[in-house]
């Protein structure tokens, strides 16, 4: 079954990786399940050698190597489901977890803030609001002994 990633910022066509390109495993998931979990196979390992997906430009790769370099195990990106008790389940899981990770990978950054000057109304709101944080803050200090009362 191939991995669709749909379309989105980055690739406007969508992207369909093929099959081939994908190795699944299977192994016991952890925890509870009753009789089935020591016999089902039902966790999946699903992963995908970047560097190789076809229908990339070569620009796209650099993008994706860039942004999965941190979740890459040797050059491949791999993805693990054990959260449903059926194994088909787990593999559908698997495929939209990667195909979710690719289209964030693959979108472009966004564009940079560019620095602007606060407007004189909220420095005015500022100062006005500092200076009757001020005048709070003085009336709670000690009473002043005054000679003349």
């Amino acid at each position: 079954m191939d991995l669709v990633v749909p379309p989105g910022p980055g690739v406007p066509a969508g992207l369909v990786v093929p099959a081939g390109e994908l190795v699944e495993r299977f192994s016991r998931s952890s925890g509870p399940g009753g009789q089935g979990v020591n016999t089902a196979d039902s966790r999946v390992e699903l992963e995908l050698d970047v560097a190789a997906v076809p229908g990339l430009t070569e620009a796209q790769r650099r993008r994706v190597l860039r942004s999965l370099e941190a979740r890459l195990v040797d050059g491949r990106l791999v993805v693990a489901a054990s959260e449903h008790r059926q194994q088909r389940r787990n593999r559908v899981a698997a495929r939209e977890r990667m195909a979710a990770l690719l289209r964030e990978a693959l979108a472009p950054p966004p564009p940079k803030r560019r620095a602007t000057r606060p407007t004189r109304g909220s420095v005015e709101r500022r100062i006005r609001a500092k200076k009757q944080r001020a005048e709070t803050k003085a009336l709670r200090g000690r009473p002043s002994r005054r000679p003349d009362l």
